[in-house]
């Protein structure tokens, strides 16, 4: 199943507001058609695939944890810097686009955003005179501060790591979908970073009622085992990568995969206004680059 996120709120080339519905699409794939495993994927076929994910997921270089923080300007995101080490990104039992469960190692330390990127963060950067495409994104009437930034596209948030590029002299980026995915797990297996399950003492997800929810504050959570708050919930975050239905030949070196004329980005973490079972660790949606959405926005990372 592929999902896709319906905009809400402004297609960047027309002024009229989209009526507010935000629907999960769900594409049945048919003699869906997958290549031979490559030697970095397993033979997930049988009876023993659980138990061979299992055992190949067990952390190997999470010895060290994540306690290293700092700021590279007075309204730069906090940042904390993320161990290298290997883990089983996706699912064998999710959705087909979380398939093949495969082996990935992130050759070296990256940092990335303790919080997803708030509307004080962004001001900042509309103040110093960058995020020119998009220097008001609309907060609903929910609130500015430290609620995440929203109706951001993907280039929108393009423009703000720039900003932060030049502002500080340090690389700033996108996740990969597999960074991403390494620091929401945190050396966890299980769907969530808290278990196989969660509830509303852990995210903001929906209450039942779509669409009459709304962001909170960052941090208003407990942070994973890394530090890392609102990994599930609150807000969907752009990534790097082109969307792909599946892991088929996808990168075991935690880069992302993207190619000449890609559309669609990924979006991980799920949202305000999703169920539970869309904010898992391996759950992947997609969304046109140029859509502003009042339940999408940022987290950022950097190289060290």
């Amino acid at each position: 199943m592929q999902r896709l996120i319906e905009p809400m709120q402004y297609f960047e080339q027309f002024p009229a507001r989209w009526t507010r519905c935000l629907t999960l699409l769900t594409t049945l794939t048919v003699g869906f058609m997958v290549t031979p495993a490559t030697s970095r994927e397993f033979d997930l076929s049988g009876s023993s695939a659980n138990q061979q994910i299992a055992q190949r997921q067990e952390p190997r270089e999470l010895a060290t944890i994540p306690s290293r923080t700092f700021r590279d300007c007075p309204d730069c995101p906090e940042m904390l810097e993320i161990p290298a080490g290997q883990f089983i990104m996706g699912s064998v039992d999710g959705d087909p686009d979380e398939k093949p469960a495969h082996e990935v190692s992130i050759p070296k330390p990256f940092a990335i955003g303790k919080f997803e990127v708030t509307f004080a963060e962004w001001e900042a950067c509309a103040a110093d005179g960058g995020c020119l495409r998009n220097k008001s994104p609309s907060d609903e009437g929910w609130g500015k501060g430290r609620r995440p930034v929203i109706n951001i596209s993907w280039n929108d948030a393009k423009e703000y790591l720039t900003w932060l590029s030049q502002k500080t002299g340090k690389s700033y980026r996108f996740l990969s979908e597999a960074e991403w995915e390494y620091a929401a797990r945190a050396g966890t297996k299980t769907r969530y970073a808290f278990g196989d399950s969660i509830d509303k003492l852990q995210a903001q997800f929906s209450n039942g009622k779509p669409g009459t929810g709304r962001t909170v504050e960052v941090g208003s959570f407990a942070a994973n085992a890394w530090g890392l708050h609102d990994m599930h919930g609150n807000v969907w975050e752009w990534v790097e990568d082109c969307y792909l239905p599946n892991y088929v030949e996808a990168p075991s070196d935690g880069s992302a995969r993207t190619f000449a004329g890609c559309a669609s980005r990924v979006l991980r973490g799920g949202s305000w206004d999703y169920e539970p079972q869309d904010l898992g660790s391996a759950v992947r949606y997609k969304l046109p680059v140029i859509y502003k959405v009042d339940e999408v926005g940022i987290r950022v990372a950097r190289d060290l």
